[in-house]
């Protein structure tokens, strides 16, 4: 090495020792900077993560080491870990890169430390990163790069004259050719700036709006289609909403409109600001004249449109951002709907042509009976239709019924009311977005090798009431059809949230290990699908399990796989009563002490709040016994043993006010149910084929920041119609009546 380079790279690794702190210190407090939270309680959680654990195990079983942080903050912070860590990684490469150019020194290495967002460190590299061959890489092949640093030096009078010496070299052909070459190379070096690059970004999130002009020829289509909007729609990207710009790319993807940014007064204010910001302060006019060209080249060629991209990406990050949180937030509302325990089911799913598909299941979910009925058009088979449906109920003793909202539900609904066969039983509409995704898997030929794709989906339909969580996870979360621009988001992070949302949702519910599917059992704290499929195959050979313990003999399933998900796995009527409740195996002998701290055996504790209320604590954790927070979450637990978190849910069937389209007028008062939550505004199911659109403006009088602030999916509202778009069957509505949640 070079006795220079040598004594360079010692002078950086003297900077970096003396003035920051190793690498998993720098992401730690940027780390704890992101989310606001302590740097210990943030130490903890990523010590945790490290070791394999999950959220939900943290914020329920770690309370003491993380500062008591819930669920939402401990996935706050491995968020900001995957963020910390991605920007560390690029720190690096850049750093390595700046140092192979030899352009790496300790204020170089100071900027790239100080970077805290992925743009700060690519306008640090932009200088040198590699290029496609540019205006600028061709002057400087021709060998005009001293030209340009004597320009931007502001000394020379006559630029001119400075140019002759390099004409006829490299190809130069007179001044004029060796001064537009000097010119590239000073608008790239204006381009890479990362002070004017801050300038037009800021200027361009400040000023500029987006302006949508009808693509030629497209005018018939775009007007027919859900994007007739957009056709003239300007808005300035200050206040550009998620939905907007989500639709605005669909339409251009589709080819029926043209997006373009817009600067006011054509940006010259921002022309003039760059113009102002950059080359030296005391310069000849000539000099002055070229560098002011250069820079307004630059605006024009290279930074407006990397900065319009740049907005773009942020605006879509932002957009997704919005669309990805809408749709686990409805996914998660949809996961936590309450289940019908204890119920025997007829499910319907509803059809026209081909029939309604008739399933019989028992309290568990079990397939006992299956058939087609014809009760609604073009048959009309009323009476063939009660015979089957008569014996089915009396055959298997069934008490409820459950049917699919998808074509043909009114009808249905309107034949079991009318048939006088349900007395005194429950009539439910089923939300079944995603049942004949179900019906084709692998999972349902599983589950129904001989039954074909109707009786599978008539099958998910009723076991979407019996339990909505240990059905709706045998489904891609995508297919469930709740949110808004669901396949023009990134996809990645799309599937990274629902994800999650299932994982959380099964755990925050808890699983009986001797019921729970594949499926179910893989969201599960530390199992996964191995493990899931070990622990069912375990189950088949041997009976249930009795107690948490014996899942240790399940294969692969070892200490961490146990500790991580003993806590979430349930076994109502086994041999350990606490195996019932969400209570840790490893703080079974904290609940002894607590119990003999007031003279009680455990088996005296469940259900008892009086005898739970008298357990001190704060004496027992004084005497080191335990942790409060864990102490606290055991009592919870052992006043309500085996508790279901599940809040009821009013699904039963409602009497619509109109029965099609053609009977709606304007004025008119509806009863709906919350079909689908949007950031617009919410689709409210009207009783009939078409859905009725709430907007967020006519939801609240008050002005809210989202829907979901008032509104939940499946709850009864009374609206009003406020427009009626025929042509489109398009309907318009205002919140007149809400009930309470």
């Amino acid at each position: 090495m070079p006795c220079c380079a040598f004594r360079n790279l010692l002078l950086i690794l003297s900077f970096i020792k003396k003035n920051y702190m190793d690498n998993d210190d720098i992401i730690l407090k940027g780390v704890a900077a992101r989310t606001g939270l302590s740097l210990k309680g943030v130490t903890a959680v990523v010590k945790l993560l490290d070791e394999g654990a999950t959220v939900p195990f943290i914020s329920r079983y770690r309370k003491e080491l993380t500062g008591s942080m819930d669920e939402v903050a401990v996935r706050a912070v491995e968020s900001a870990l995957k963020t910390e860590r991605e920007l560390a990684s690029r720190r690096d490469f850049i750093r390595n890169a700046i140092s192979e150019a030899g352009a790496l020194d300790s204020k170089m290495e100071e900027s790239i430390a100080k970077a805290s967002s992925m743009t700060e460190l690519e306008d640090i590299y932009a200088p040198y990163k590699p290029k496609k061959r540019t205006r600028a890489t061709i002057a400087r092949e021709k060998g005009l790069e001293p030209l340009a640093k004597m320009i931007m030096t502001g000394r020379p009078e006559n630029c001119t004259e400075s140019a002759v010496r390099f004409v006829g070299k490299n190809g130069v052909v007179d001044t004029a050719d060796a001064l537009a070459g000097a010119s590239d190379i000073i608008a790239e070096w204006a381009s890479e700036s990362p002070r004017l690059r801050n300038i037009t970004r800021n200027h361009y999130q400040r000023t500029a709006s987006i302006t949508c002009t009808v693509a030629k020829g497209k005018e018939d289509e775009l007007e027919n289609s859900p994007f007739a909007q957009y056709g003239g729609f300007s808005q300035s990207v200050r206040r550009m909403s998620s939905h907007q710009y989500l639709a605005m790319r669909r339409a251009e993807a589709e080819g029926l409109i043209k997006i373009k940014y817009e600067l006011p007064e054509k940006g010259r204010e921002l022309t003039d600001r760059l113009v102002d910001s950059f080359g030296p302060r005391y310069a000849s006019k000539e000099c002055s004249d070229l560098i002011d060209s250069a820079v307004e080249d630059a605006a024009k060629r290279l930074l407006c449109p990397s900065v319009e991209n740049e907005v773009s990406a942020s605006l879509k990050e932002n957009a997704d951002k919005v669309a990805i949180d809408i749709f686990a937030g409805n996914l998660r509302q949809l996961l936590l709907g309450a289940p019908l325990k204890g119920h025997r089911i007829l499910a319907i799913d509803p059809g026209y042509r081909t029939g309604c598909k008739v399933v019989a299941l028992d309290t568990q979910g079990n397939l006992l009976d299956d058939s087609v009925i014809y009760p609604v058009p073009p048959r009309n088979d009323f009476e063939g239709s009660c015979r089957i449906v008569e014996n089915m109920i009396r055959k298997h003793n069934l008490d409820t019924v459950a049917i699919g909202n998808g074509t043909a539900s009114r009808e249905t609904e309107k034949f079991v009311k009318d048939s006088g066969l349900i007395g005194e039983r429950s009539v439910y509409i089923v939300n079944e977005n995603g049942a004949s995704v179900y019906s084709a898997s692998d999972v349902a030929r599983k589950e129904f090798p001989d039954k074909d794709v109707t009786v599978r989906g008539a099958v998910s339909i009723g076991r979407r009431l019996i339990d909505p969580l240990a059905e709706l996870v045998k489904i891609d979360p995508k297919s469930i059809g709740v949110g808004q621009y669901q396949h023009d988001v990134d996809q990645a992070k799309l599937k990274d949230m629902l994800d999650y949302t299932v994982m959380s949702c099964v755990n925050a519910v808890g699983v009986d290990v001797n019921t729970a599917s594949e499926q179910l059992l893989s969201y599960v704290s530390g199992i996964g699908p191995a493990l899931a499929k070990n622990i069912v195959t375990y189950r088949v050979a041997n009976g249930d399990f009795l107690t948490r313990r014996e899942l240790r003999k399940v294969p692969r399933l070892g200490d961490k796989a146990f500790e991580l998900s003993a806590g979430f796995l349930r076994i109502p009527g086994g041999k350990e009563p606490l195996d019932n409740t969400g209570i840790h195996p490893e703080s079974y002998g904290l609940v002894k002490e607590m119990a003999k701290s007031i003279g009680k055996d455990v088996s005296e504790l469940p259900g008892k709040a009086a005898l739970l209320d008298s357990i001190d604590i704060k004496d027992l954790a004084g005497r080191g016994m335990g942790g409060q927070e864990t102490m606290t979450d055991i009592i919870a637990e052992l006043k309500k043993p085996g508790r279901d978190p599940r809040t009821d849910d009013d699904n039963e069937a409602f009497t619509p006010g109109v029965e099609d389209f053609g009977h709606i007028t304007e004025g008119m008062v509806l009863p709906g149910i919350v079909n689908n939550i949007t950031a617009f505004g919410a689709f409210v199911n009207l009783g009939i084929k078409e859905n009725g659109l709430l907007h967020i403006s006519r939801i609240s009088k008050r002005r809210i920041s989202s829907v979901g602030e008032v509104l939940k999916l499946g709850q009864r509202i009374e609206v009003k119609v406020i427009d009626i778009d025929r042509s489109r069957k398009r309907i318009g509505l205002e919140l007149i009546q809400n009930t309470e949640r």
